[in-house]
């Protein structure tokens, strides 16, 4: 569709901008193509020193970092290096269309022996047109600029709205409203029919932002149905005139008895700005929000009843200077029916040697209150913003 000069022109472009940062430092490598159209290239690499020792560990992540769920081991003491959470995004933008894609390398495989590899692991892949978008990105649940800075990630991830997944969202100002993937965790997923139902509005202003969420889901519980035995038969043997017993090759049926449960949750999150630089994050979460918050903290089922659960997280990050800031924090989720209780503490130092390039050390807990077990664990972290 381009004639000969002019992709001539857009290679020249293309070299010269790969040479400068553009924007925030977010923002990556941006190459203008035309009017209204171009590429941005971004993410960072992060490379980590983590040592945990104590009674509970995260398997689901590998200990990389902490989530909700968690195990009890019993006397932990491992340190690990690892560069996992790097990533690397595209951003494509023509006019009103923007098209945005995202992997990191959380995604498992590999091995400690001698490749220490990973496989890629798709984190966002959306279209936006206007006020429109599809495709998956962070639950309109949500409310990003809440989470804290930390080393360990997201922070208290146990307590904070967590989830990304293929949705229809619209926006008109502070409103947003979406219909993103349903899925019963515990439940019987397979008769996920209706879509999850999410509406949110954020005030916002010069002091900062709050958003008010409210989420509405079917879920779909499962049951093994009751188990039925087929009889034996006694029959006469013709040739002997004896009673021969004949036994079913089945004799029990087991089926799945799926009802459906109705849940609604809510949330209240935001980041207000203080003193300076300075500024506090807070979420607050409460009803039957489920996988929707905590990371596993709590599931969506316990048998045939939606979880009631409570969350909340706070964090005030200070900056000593233009660049060297601390946050400190603390998340807690507690589960009713499975009566669970995931703390998560931390403080942590972070200083940008350039605008790119930073060095941070984070030293925290983790306790899974309801069987008084706990971790301690301290990190240390090199990122460098693409």
């Amino acid at each position: 569709m381009f004639n000969h000069s002019l992709f001539t022109v857009k290679k020249l472009v293309l070299a010269t901008s790969l040479l400068a940062l553009t924007g925030a430092a977010n923002a990556g490598y941006t190459i203008k193509l035309d009017d209204g159209d171009s590429i941005t290239f971004g993410g960072y690499i992060k490379a980590d020193v983590r040592t945990i020792d104590g009674d509970v560990s995260s398997p689901i992540t590998n200990d990389d970092y902490w989530i909700g769920g968690a195990s009890v081991v019993n006397d932990i003491s491992t340190t690990k290096f690892s560069v996992n959470e790097t990533r690397f995004n595209t951003k494509y933008v023509h006019g009103d269309v923007t098209g945005f894609i995202e992997l990191d390398f959380l995604g498992g495989g590999g091995n400690q022996i001698v490749s220490n590899s990973s496989h890629p692991r798709l984190r966002h892949a959306f279209i936006q047109y206007k006020n429109i978008l599809v495709g998956q990105t962070w639950t309109t649940f949500m409310n990003t600029s809440a989470l804290a800075e930390a080393a360990d990630f997201g922070g208290p991830l146990n307590a904070s709205a967590f989830i990304r997944q293929g949705q229809v969202r619209y926006t008109n100002g502070g409103l947003q409203l979406s219909l993103e993937n349903p899925h019963s965790d515990k439940g019987d997923s397979s008769q996920d029919s209706i879509p999850d139902f999410i509406a949110k509005y954020t005030f916002t202003g010069d002091w900062g932002n709050v958003s008010v969420s409210g989420l509405a889901r079917q879920l779909n519980t499962a049951t093994v149905a009751a188990v039925t035995a087929k009889p034996a038969v006694t029959v006469i043997d013709s040739s002997t005139g004896l009673p021969v017993v004949i036994t079913p090759a089945v004799n029990a049926v087991v089926g799945i008895d799926s009802k459906t449960e109705s849940a609604f949750g809510f949330g209240v999150a935001g980041r207000i700005n203080t003193f300076g630089k300075d500024d506090l994050r807070f979420q607050v979460h409460a009803g039957n929000t489920g996988r929707y918050v905590g990371v596993v903290a709590a599931r969506d089922l316990v048998g045939q009843k939606a979880e009631k659960t409570t969350s909340y997280m706070v964090a005030y990050r200070h900056f000593w200077d233009e660049d060297t800031r601390s946050t400190v924090f603390y998340g807690s989720t507690d589960a009713d029916l499975a009566d669970t209780k995931r703390n998560h503490v931390a403080v942590n130092l972070f200083r940008n040697y350039t605008k790119q390039l930073s060095f941070g050390v984070e030293i925290g807990n983790f306790e899974m209150n309801e069987v008084n077990k706990d971790s301690n664990y301290l990190q240390f972290s090199a990122k460098y913003v693409l």
